[in-house]
């Protein structure tokens, strides 16, 4: 590939992951602003902790997307369209025999997490109750990673994004006409959402057909087999030798998905302890961080699809190339949100809320708005890239030292520093992530070519 196809591929994989995650926030904003007009505050912080748990829970499982994207993509490199379809198989039934023991343990989950959530009484029954329901879009949600995942490693971004934007804009059609034209009420939300991702897992299905029996196809290798092959498919990819490697990388990859958890979750935890108005501050500041985030996921995807797709082909030129040209659009998105940070931080702070105090407690932590872009985005960069190398353990091991580094950091400074300590600790755990994926990529890159 030239340099100008190089970057035109990019684009082509990255913009409709960046369309798709734009619709992402609209949802909370629209869950919120639903429960605050027809209901009361119990209900607003019901649905917040209730999707707070679904975001927890589902959090770890984020394997099922990330490693299914890099393994798929290495097979789409190499031509090996069956073993594509055994990664599909293996991927769609550990998601569904994950949601089997989500349904299982869903009392006990509750219970637990619950107990940890200071609350009054009618918060947490509304909780209790918007949890049982939309627990039961467990299998849709768990397939749906599984099936993105899939879709990027084909080097199909347009497909994922379809499915995205149908469970984000049917949650939030759905949930307006249960909440305010039924008996639901508020409740109508969590009935909306999960009617939102069976929605989208019935559209990601209809797209996999047609991908697979379209004569259009570019992979006509995946439906050229006979209907008889398939019970042979399934017992293949069902076997213990087919399925180990998987469960190795995502075993690794839960293992980072938790220390995400220390880090995002600590953030929260130790900023609450300063008081409402920090905390508050806290949640606006990582509100905006995750608007920076759904534009350069876009990139990271790209960088997965195309870092696996190129090592699967043995092609070392075109891996450079394409690694150097992602990094100049990801600094270039980092510039960009830094500029938007400096001009406007105060301004994008009140748009998120009318509090004259919590505006003011903001000016101290602009600073760190402003710097994150261009730390963040090479973190989230090299993400994208060790998992389309999957190269797991670097990705596992540098983030078991980024939640060190965190923890380490807020509990030595905040003597010194205060509540800026956790903020500094937040930029510590993306800068060691920064410098230990830097240093490991070649060796994990060209290494799975050369091996």
């Amino acid at each position: 590939m030239i340099m100008k196809s190089l970057h035109h591929e990019v684009l082509r994989l990255a913009v409709p992951s960046i369309l798709a995650n734009i619709t992402v926030p609209l949802v909370g904003m629209v869950d919120i602003a639903i429960a605050g007009h027809i209901s009361d505050a119990s209900a607003i912080g019901g649905i917040a902790i209730g999707a707070m748990l679904f975001d927890l829970l589902y959090w770890n499982f984020g394997f099922l997307r990330v490693g299914t994207g890099g393994m798929t993509a290495q097979a789409f490199g190499r031509q090996d369209f069956r073993g594509a379809r055994e990664i599909l198989v293996q991927s769609v039934t550990i998601a569904i025999g994950a949601a089997l023991v989500i349904w299982a343990l869903q009392w006990l989950f509750l219970h637990v997490a619950m107990a940890l959530i200071p609350c009054s009484d009618e918060v947490a029954m509304f909780a209790r109750r918007y949890f049982f329901i939309r627990v039961w879009a467990a299998p849709a949600t768990l397939s749906l990673m599984a099936l993105k995942g899939w879709f990027i490693g084909m080097q199909d971004t347009v497909s994922a994004m379809a499915s995205d934007i149908t469970v984000n804009v049917v949650n939030m059609a759905a949930s307006f006409a249960l909440a305010v034209w039924t008996p639901l009420g508020a409740l109508g939300v969590a009935w909306g959402t999960l009617i939102g991702q069976y929605a989208g897992l019935l559209v990601a299905a209809v797209l996999l057909v047609r991908k697979l029996n379209s004569p259009k196809t570019e992979t006509p290798e995946l439906l050229n087999s006979p209907k008889t092959e398939t019970p042979e498919l399934l017992k293949n990819a069902l076997r213990w030798s087919k399925l180990r490697r998987l469960f190795v990388l995502n075993g690794n990859l839960f293992i980072r998905s938790l220390c995400f958890m220390v880090v995002y979750v600590g953030f929260t935890s130790l900023t609450s302890r300063f008081g409402d108005g920090p905390l508050a501050v806290g949640s606006i500041m990582m509100k905006l961080f995750m608007l920076f985030s759904y534009f350069i996921d876009g990139f990271a995807y790209a960088a997965e699809a195309l870092t696996g797709r190129f090592i699967g082909a043995r092609d070392r030129l075109n891996l450079r190339h394409s690694i150097r040209i992602l990094f100049l659009w990801t600094l270039a998105i980092g510039a960009a949100f830094t500029l938007l940070y400096a001009l406007t931080g105060e301004g994008m702070v009140r748009l998120m809320t009318s509090d004259a105090s919590v505006i003011a407690d903001s000016h101290p932590f602009l600073p760190w708005l402003v710097a994150m872009p261009l730390v963040s985005c090479l973190a989230f960069l090299w993400d994208g890239i060790f998992v389309g190398a999957t190269a797991a353990r670097p990705l596992r091991n540098a983030m078991i030292a980024a939640a060190v580094g965190f923890v380490a950091a807020s509990v030595a400074l905040q003597p010194l520093w205060g509540i800026q300590a956790i903020y500094v600790a937040y930029f510590v755990h993306l800068a060691i992530r920064v410098i230990w994926l830097t240093a490991a990529w070649r060796h994990s890159a060209f290494g799975a070519i050369d091996n």
